[in-house]
């Protein structure tokens, strides 16, 4: 960390542990540091290194990158850290040696690490995945035959939470990587409805190669395979299929196979209380969330479908942060079809409140606000700082 950067994140712990209402002997404590330290390091008297942020930020419950005074250097550390989740996935089946936790801490931090991806954290993610996979490799190999399933179930979900952080920072190939050993990892679960879950991510590499019919096939083919609804585990898995087979076929301009899908998705989720199933946020909600999603991928004409979905809604607090993040840039393109600029970009600043990480690096993101900013024909210093922000002058 660079020494002008030192008195802003100093003040900016300060500011987070008031809002904790946290003394800083408290927050010494729950950070694992001398109180002197973190005074010096309140004052600006001197840096703090990675492994002290993160701790800082853990005792807080805050991502690193809200402690950063730039949110480039909260990209620096993201970026930063590829090469390491690229050689833990290329050794997967050579890993070095080294420690290995139970398996039961093990799924506690697999699960600590999902709470991460659902609320767009990716500095932390990009900070412990790569150690957290190495070792999840190490314990594939070492751990009796009976426990190797739930190992397998552990490095899909890790996977999948590295490979949010690869997909959404332009990692593709990366990205990809990840998802062939997830789709190698989860036949050895024995479990169909993380299969369900892997096919649900795979959707990305079509998204990305821009293939949405071949998209749409491999996603009705898993619907094919996946268990019928008979649970509410089930009508999930399945559920989620739909509303991921619904946006894939807006995007290859398929009208009738999104509805069809989506009405699935809406009758499935009827059956289904909001909540996060395999790793996959789902319910009424969420499907109200893909109509607009779909009605926006199908554009045109259809554009008011999506302003009707939401109108006088808002997506509950319970939902998240990507995904809300995700409703409100969704929404902010129709909005800003519907020429609504004013709207549109209050739109864009409800995502950014939610999930920031997520919101800059959406490529939505940069290019409504770049077409804000033409449209107003004038320096509003709001509109100006965010399109600064999100990179869209770029």
């Amino acid at each position: 960390m660079t020494v002008p950067s030192v008195t802003d994140v100093g003040r900016r712990i300060a500011y987070q542990r008031r809002v904790a209402r946290l003394t800083q002997r408290q927050l010494a404590n729950a950070a694992h540091i001398a109180l002197g330290t973190l005074r010096k390091i309140e004052q600006g008297e001197r840096g703090i290194g990675d492994d002290v942020l993160d701790s800082v930020a853990a005792a807080l419950g805050v991502d690193p990158a809200q402690l950063l005074p730039r949110q480039d250097q909260a990209d620096d550390r993201v970026h930063a850290a590829m090469p390491g989740l690229s050689a833990a996935i290329a050794t997967y089946d050579l890993p070095d040696d080294g420690p290995v936790r139970p398996v039961q801490e093990l799924r506690t931090a697999v699960e600590e690490s999902v709470a991460w991806r659902l609320s767009a954290q990716y500095v932390r993610i990009t900070r412990r995945l790569p150690a957290l996979l190495e070792e999840l490799s190490r314990s594939r190999q070492l751990v009796p035959a009976a426990q190797r399933p739930l190992v397998a179930m552990l490095l899909v979900s890790a996977c999948r939470t590295a490979d949010a952080v690869a997909y959404k920072y332009g990692a593709r190939d990366l990205s990809a990587r990840l998802v062939d050993l997830m789709r190698w990892a989860v036949t050895q679960t024995g479990d169909p409805l993380l299969e369900a879950a892997v096919a649900y991510v795979r959707t990305e590499t079509y998204f990305a190669a821009r293939a949405h019919g071949p998209g749409l096939r491999a996603l009705e083919q898993a619907l094919d395979a996946a268990p019928a609804p008979e649970s509410v585990q089930s009508a999930a898995a399945r559920g989620a299929l739909h509303m991921r087979a619904a946006v894939i076929a807006g995007r290859a301009g398929n009208s009738e196979a999104a509805e069809t899908h989506l009405c699935q998705a809406r009758l499935l989720g009827t059956r289904v209380p909001e909540g996060i199933y395999h790793g996959t946020a789902f319910g009424p909600a969420s499907v109200r969330i893909h109509e607009v999603s779909v009605a926006v991928s199908l554009g045109g004409d259809h554009v008011h479908q999506a302003l009707a979905a939401a109108r006088n809604w808002t997506p509950p607090d319970c939902l998240p942060q990507e995904r809300r993040s995700g409703y409100y840039i969704e929404l902010a393109r129709a909005l800003l079809w519907a020429g609504r600029p004013d709207a549109s970009f209050a739109s864009l600043q409800a995502a950014r409140r939610i999930a920031p990480q997520h919101t800059r690096e959406h490529r939505w993101v940069r290019e409504d606000a770049a077409t804000l900013r033409r449209l107003k024909r004038s320096d509003a210093e709001s509109l100006t700082s965010f399109a600064e922000w999100c990179r869209a002058t770029r």
